[in-house]
């Protein structure tokens, strides 16, 4: 889909995805915040430097509300004008404070620099951005070389074991992916981006549950040369889908 595609996608309804935050990117980033100093900033006190999170393809921001919320800087990039104005309205019936932490940004996540996108950050999010194989690479690669010292980078979206076994979500096989894909294509920034977590994530929904594939890895806070190397999970058998 197109920006325009999308643009109309979110104007048939008020929220497409419901204004809660996904599951597992709350609870990944409870675990973040027992290391990252989150909270404490008031009105008045201007956007503060820390923590700063990315939140690439926010769509209308439901998990960068809940971010700004909970005390993180966000930029929050869509290339859909519609879901982030979305974002804004909800936005609005917020805190001065809270909406004072989000940047929103009308811009192509293929194309950070004229988005004006240059980090560090101490989170990027990809949540449910479903790219071509060799776009999701370089975006992945590109948001890892983003990363402060000890940032995190974590990646949610439709497993390709979804499609047969799951349910709803991304139905292009090429648009999908495993967290071996995802290791795959951040193997070029080894070892300055280490995975710490890559597994499948069963979801419910109103049907049977969904399956995610998620992938958290982190850029060490000194890089270490003999680190090891990323974790090697196998890949699903494949499918014939004809």
């Amino acid at each position: 889909m197109d920006a325009a595609a999308w643009d109309e996608h979110y104007s048939t309804t008020e929220l497409v995805w419901g204004a809660p935050p996904n599951a597992t990117v709350v609870e990944q980033v409870f675990g973040l915040e027992r290391r990252v100093p989150v909270g404490g900033y008031g009105a008045g006190e201007g956007r503060p430097e820390l923590p700063r999170v990315l939140d690439l393809g926010c769509g209308e921001g439901r998990n960068a509300l809940w971010l700004a919320t909970h005390g993180w800087q966000v930029d929050a990039v869509d290339f859909s004008q519609t879901g982030i104005d979305k974002g804004r309205t909800v936005a609005a019936r917020l805190s001065r404070s809270v909406r004072g932490r989000i940047r929103w940004v009308h811009g192509n996540v293929t194309d950070l620099d004229r988005a004006g996108i240059t980090g560090p950050y101490e989170l990027i999010l990809v949540a449910f951005l479903h790219l071509p194989p060799e776009d999701r690479r370089i975006l992945l690669l590109r948001a890892a070389g983003m990363l402060s010292p000890e940032g995190t980078l974590l990646v949610i979206g439709n497993d390709t074991l979804n499609l047969v076994e799951g349910y709803g979500g991304e139905q292009d096989p090429a648009l999908t992916f495993t967290p071996a894909d995802i290791i795959a294509d951040l193997a070029a920034a080894e070892p300055a981006i280490r995975v710490q977590i890559a597994d499948r994530v069963h979801r419910p929904t109103e049907d049977r549950d969904a399956i995610d594939a998620l992938v958290v890895a982190t850029r060490p806070a000194v890089e270490d040369p003999d680190a090891p190397r990323a974790l090697e999970v196998p890949q699903p058998p494949a499918l014939d889908m004809f």
